[in-house]
């Protein structure tokens, strides 16, 4: 189904309010610093004349398949016509199973990562890398996470249960020579689970 330009604004404004340039409205307060105002990786203000060391205002992980050419498009689509600076992947980035050097320098360069969970997102062993890489720059260098449930409910991530857990029970199968690996992704899960988030149901 096609959305208009207005419907890729209502996306929009489910995220970021209409009276402020960059603040995300959630269940507690979280405010991303306007473009004017650069921050360090350590959230220490620094001059409005320094370089920010971010080059993305936002990034998004997400399962193409599932959102790419719907929710995730069309959020996009509106944080471009805002001025905001997203980082979504190209199309064909995901071909090979090992994630590029070129998506971990992105979430290392970004203010904000949005995570959109959907169904199929813990099929994807790209994914999950991502989420790793994401959830680790949030202790080292202070990335705020915003996670997204997209006709998905927050107890299946964190838990992994529903379709999560047919895909972890693969993943065991297919790792069984390296489940340390597996158990990172389940604790990340269970990490960005517990954040504040927005559960959209058939948007």
């Amino acid at each position: 189904m096609n959305i208009d330009d207005g419907d890729d604004d209502r996306v929009f404004k489910r995220i970021i309010p209409p009276d402020s340039y960059f603040s995300f409205e959630l269940p507690m307060s979280v405010t991303i610093p306007s473009p004017m105002n650069s921050m360090s990786p350590q959230g220490l203000s620094t001059s409005s004349s320094s370089t920010p060391w971010w080059k993305y205002d936002v990034f998004l992980s997400f399962r193409g398949d599932d959102t790419r050419r719907s929710f995730t498009g069309h959020l996009y689509d509106a944080l471009k016509r805002k001025g905001v600076l997203t980082f979504r992947d190209d199309e064909n980035l995901e071909r090979g199973k090992s994630i590029s050097q070129e998506l971990l320098n992105a979430i290392e360069e970004s203010r904000v990562a949005i995570i959109i969970f959907s169904k199929n997102y813990a099929s994807s062993t790209w994914c999950l890398n991502e989420l790793e890489k994401i959830v680790r720059s949030m202790k080292e260098m202070g990335l705020t996470i915003l996670p997204v449930f997209y006709d998905m409910d927050a107890s299946d991530v964190r838990n992994q249960t529903g379709p999560f857990q047919n895909a972890f029970d693969d993943l065991e199968d297919q790792f069984k020579e390296n489940l340390e690996k597996v158990e990172t992704w389940r604790v990340a899960l269970r990490e960005v689970a517990n954040l504040a988030s927005w559960p959209l149901q058939n948007r």
